[in-house]
């Protein structure tokens, strides 16, 4: 059954009253600027935000500017992140997309989502977390997360993120899109899990349609 906007409402309230943050965009979006948000979200696909976050604080203690890391040694950016899985393809995604912002965009990350999926190592997701939490624009950043607990909650029904994001898009009131990404990825990691989520902790428990889960605690 498709939730109402009240429903809605108070799924997500209960989660960010209950649950607060535990992710590092939430944290990082409200002290870094839109460059060291767009190079941190890049480094951590398919890493955990506790290496990603620690790595890319040491990234910019030495290049902190797109002047800086576009003239940067791959060598020594893969020293620096090298704790990272893909270090290499994030290393030179990373040196290309500062280069790239300095010749095609003066130096400065784009607001807009067409421009910014333009950038190396940039899809979707990636530009919609620079889109909300640099420059807090309403988007819905899907990462597997959000696509997981979206289904497992009845609210969509879907196979691939995108699909789940264009889903969103469509059911959830826009005053609520900057908040998915953060309450849902911190929800996910702490109670709504891959594998036999914590329903017994489960603040949210009575508005879940559990979908798809076969083994509960």
């Amino acid at each position: 059954m498709t939730p109402t906007h009240d429903q809605i409402d108070r799924v997500l309230n209960i989660l960010v009253k209950e649950e607060g943050s535990a992710t590092m965009l939430g944290r990082m979006g409200k002290k870094y600027e839109p460059f060291k948000v767009l190079i941190s979200t890049i480094l951590s696909a398919r890493a955990k935000d506790e290496v990603t976050e620690v790595v890319a604080e040491k990234l910019f203690e030495k290049y902190d500017t797109a002047e800086k890391l576009a003239n940067a040694d791959k060598r020594e950016v893969i020293r620096i992140i090298r704790k990272i899985g893909f270090y290499n393809a994030k290393s030179k995604n990373v040196i290309n997309t500062a280069k790239m912002l300095l010749e095609k965009f003066n130096g400065k990350v784009p607001d807009k989502l067409e421009q910014l999926i333009e950038l190396p190592g940039v899809g979707r997701k990636v530009a919609n977390c620079v889109l909300v939490y640099a420059y807090k624009q309403d988007a819905i950043p899907t990462d597997t997360h959000v696509h997981r607990i979206s289904n497992r909650l009845g609210w969509v029904k879907t196979k691939q993120p995108e699909e789940t994001e264009q889903a969103l898009e469509k059911l959830v009131p826009k005053k609520h899109w900057q908040l998915i990404n953060d309450t849902f990825v911190t929800h996910g990691k702490t109670i709504c899990v891959p594998i036999s989520p914590f329903c017994s902790k489960c603040p949210i428990y009575r508005y879940c349609q559990k979908q798809e889960v076969t083994k509960s605690r």
